[in-house]
């Protein structure tokens, strides 16, 4: 059976800192003591994939999953116990990383007012070596997002776009191929996607029906500098200038970052409204880590004003 064909089962399925930019202030006027605030633990994910959470061989939940239990239903809690084991080596990880922290926390607030919406990391950086990955950014913070078009995004949050054949993964062959969502692709195993691509009709087709995910990424580097960057995740990860900002601030160990963009912005930026639910994890790369060396959340769900979601935006 072709892995896209297991979602039958399935229950449902940054510009400088310092740059100004018209949008860019309101960020210094949130109460941000007034919003409520959300830990989030990252584990250190090692080298699990979509393809991999499907199989049962490496996923002891593999058969759970595919009946339609989403990643947090089952680990929940344990995101401490699994970084710590991934990051050791013991377990889908074929070269670990000498004192790479298994796990980081980080306090999540999220606000919105007339115009954008905004969201806050607060987390302590943990002690961690030089991997030499990214001489450019020492520290990178992230939240990749999405609505109910896009299904597996919904049940596994950044594993949705994450695959076998992504730059150094197991398959990837040396290629360097970016995030990429499933659907985009012609036919999907368990070696992943490759590069060949559904007709552009298809793919038409999909963009229109909003499948994509939106990821945003602040590149850190001490004391406040903080570069953002970001875009969609549809048949690649691509960038799209001119909407996001971010300011930071790292005191005691401790790094404060704010992201915001518009909540209405062209498309294929998500519009942002007020009540509907949209599915987030979110990611930290440590030490100069780049690509999959990162920490990352399970799914969780935020909402604008109202809902029952993980995180509801406070209105300012």
């Amino acid at each position: 059976m072709k892995i896209t064909d297991l979602l039958k089962y399935s229950a449902s399925g940054l510009l400088l800192a310092a740059a100004p930019v018209a949008f860019a202030s309101p960020a210094l006027a949130i109460d941000w003591s007034s919003v409520p605030g959300k830990d989030i633990v990252m584990l250190y994910p090692g080298q699990t994939s979509w393809e991999w959470n499907l199989t049962t061989a490496d996923h002891s939940a593999a058969d759970k999953f595919k009946a339609g239990k989403n990643c947090i239903a089952c680990h929940a809690g344990e995101e401490k116990t699994q970084g710590d084991l991934m990051v050791s080596g013991k377990k889908a990880e074929p070269t670990p990383i000498p004192s790479f922290p298994g796990h980081v926390v980080s306090n999540v607030k999220m606000a919105y007012d007339a115009s954008a919406f905004y969201i806050r990391f607060q987390f302590k950086e943990p002690a961690s070596p030089d991997t030499k990955m990214d001489p450019k950014a020492p520290t990178k913070v992230a939240i990749i997002f999405n609505d109910e078009a896009v299904k597996e995004g919904v049940r596994a949050g950044c594993w949705a776009s994450c695959h076998e054949d992504n730059s150094s993964m197991p398959t990837a062959n040396g290629a360097n191929r970016t995030k990429y969502l499933m659907k985009t692709r012609a036919k999907l195993t368990r070696a992943g996607g490759g590069d060949a691509l559904k007709p552009d009709a298809d793919l038409a087709e999909l963009k229109a029906a909003g499948y994509m995910q939106e990821w945003w990424q602040a590149r850190l580097t001490p004391p406040n500098k903080a570069e953002a960057i970001g875009g969609e995740i549809f048949d690649t990860r691509a960038e799209l200038p001119g909407q996001l900002t971010s300011t930071a601030s790292y005191a005691d160990g401790t790094w404060t970052v704010v992201m915001q963009r518009p909540l209405a912005a062209p498309a294929p930026w998500r519009p942002l409204v007020e009540g509907k639910p949209y599915t987030f994890g979110i990611s930290v790369h440590l030490g100069h880590s780049d690509k999959r060396f990162h920490h990352t959340s399970y799914e969780y769900t935020f909402s604008l004003g109202q809902g029952t979601a993980d995180l509801v935006a406070a209105k300012q």
